[in-house]
């Protein structure tokens, strides 16, 4: 058998059996959402999605991680700009959250129980919960109910095979925690490199995670959310980076 670190862990480039080993390790598995958002003249449509995306094939690389194929077409809105060419796409709620719930579906079916989400776009609301990242939300906990009354009927919570539910939450074994959706940025990183928008702290956290889609020369100073962005640096960006690579290395680690 081939050990996990010395093939490519990219779902959609793992063969069955490497499927399998990832299952036996309860190996996490880890998504990156996003959008496509018009993000000023200097910086890349992409920004809210490469940021985790990028994040996840470094942490490939120092740990066993299953990345299954980026998605791009969350709720952008186009309360930045209007799309007309500008470069923003903007998928519905109405259809976001089936499409996340049909997902969750094969992915519990396939035998993966440590999934795990991360959005960065908007998520200086994710406590209270954005368009996208609530889409997501519910239909992980839709998709584990539905799960768990397949599997186990419809009244598995009452029936006494589940005497030890509790206990099971204690010890860390909860179903609810199967499909996770996380902020890329955790309040600790957030508090320390407030979240903007095409300013100083997204330009310079492109500059330490995806420099090819930064480009300095195209800047323009006509709307007030990137002005910041002149302050935008690499070392800046590279300790929010640090920051940003601990806490989900903790994340999927646990």
């Amino acid at each position: 058998m081939i050990l996990q670190e010395e093939y490519d862990m990219r779902y959609e480039r793992m063969f069955p059996d490497q499927i399998r080993e990832a299952i036996d390790k309860n190996t996490p598995v880890a998504l990156a959402v996003g959008v496509l958002e018009y993000h000023s003249e200097h910086l890349t449509p992409g920004v809210d999605t490469l940021l985790p995306e990028s994040a996840m094939q470094i942490l490939e690389k120092e740990m066993p991680l299953v990345i299954f194929p980026t998605f791009y077409y969350g709720a952008s809105s186009y309360v930045v700009e209007k799309p007309e060419r500008n470069g923003s796409v903007h998928v519905k709620t109405e259809v976001l959250q089936p499409f996340a719930r049909q997902l969750f579906y094969n992915m519990l079916r396939i035998g993966f129980r440590n999934i795990h989400v991360f959005i960065h776009h908007q998520s200086e609301n994710f406590a209270a919960g954005m368009p996208t990242d609530l889409s997501f939300k519910l239909a992980a906990r839709q998709e584990t109910f539905a799960f768990l009354e397949r599997e186990r009927g419809e009244d598995w919570w009452g029936d006494n095979t589940s005497a030890d539910y509790y206990d099971s939450h204690e010890s860390g074994d909860n179903p609810f925690n199967w499909i996770q959706i996380h902020p890329f940025m955790s309040d600790d990183c957030q508090a320390k490199f407030p979240i903007d928008h095409a300013g100083e702290q997204e330009t310079s956290l492109m500059m330490a995670f995806c420099p090819d889609c930064v480009d300095m020369t195209r800047f323009s100073e006509d709307k007030w959310y990137a002005q910041g962005a002149k302050k935008a640096n690499l070392e800046y960006g590279n300790r929010a980076r640090e920051i940003i690579l601990r806490d989900m290395k903790a994340i999927l680690g646990s």
